[in-house]
């Protein structure tokens, strides 16, 4: 016996829709946003690994939490510095 919820698939039907166009990165890329004007940027995942972009991350989650309103991740620091730490990356 199942249930028909038809409601709520549509709303969160929607909302997945809404959500992966908010934050539409190509394959292999993440979106993050970075600084006041919460400049988006994307990046490759491979960064994740690179003990720089480990430290950015740990600051996102003390001060951010595992809540992130933009749909990708929040970085705290300035454009400048996320540009800088990025450069030895690529």
């Amino acid at each position: 016996m199942g249930f028909r919820l038809p409601g709520i698939r549509k709303s969160l039907f929607a909302a997945n829709q809404a959500s992966s166009k908010a934050v539409d990165a190509p394959k292999g890329y993440l979106a993050v946003y970075v600084g006041e004007k919460m400049k988006r940027f994307v990046i490759p995942v491979s960064y994740l690994n690179q003990p720089l972009f480990q430290d950015l991350l740990s600051e996102a989650e003390e001060e951010f939490g595992y809540d992130h309103p933009m749909g990708g991740l929040t970085i705290p620091c300035s454009e400048d510095t996320f540009q800088h730490i990025t450069s030895f990356l690529n």
